[in-house]
Order: structure tokens, then C-alpha cells, then sequence
């Protein structure tokens, strides 16, 4: 079941966004995903920075 999240602090590294925002369980927790079209990259991180750093290193394959 998809969650609606409301994302925060949201910044963009290339084609990658990075947001902020709660989980189900109240936790933290930052998402990086790719705006690209056809590439389909998003993960969940519980810091910043790991978040922040997937952005930096993705190399989008549907370029």
C-alpha cells in the first residue's frame, strides 16, 4: 500500500532529489530518487549523508 509522505528539506543533486520525511513508524528517514524518465532509482537511508552520497555516485543507466 503506497504512503503519502511529506517531504522536507528537499534538495536536488544532478537528477537525483533528496527529501526528508517521516516513516509510518514516526522514524526519520531520507529518500533519495531519480527524476530521470525510464530509470526508476529510489531508495530509503536513515542519514542524510548516506542519502546525499547515493545521489552523488548514481549513474543513471536509462541515459
Amino acid at each position: 500500500m503506497p504512503l503519502n509522505r511529506r517531504f522536507r528539506h528537499v534538495t536536488r543533486i544532478g537528477p537525483v532529489q533528496v527529501g526528508t520525511a517521516n516513516d509510518a513508524r514516526g522514524r526519520e528517514k531520507h529518500t533519495a530518487a531519480c527524476t530521470a524518465p525510464r530509470c526508476g532509482f529510489s531508495a530509503d537511508y536513515d542519514s542524510r549523508a548516506a542519502a546525499e552520497l547515493a545521489a552523488r555516485t548514481h549513474r543513471c543507466p536509462a541515459r
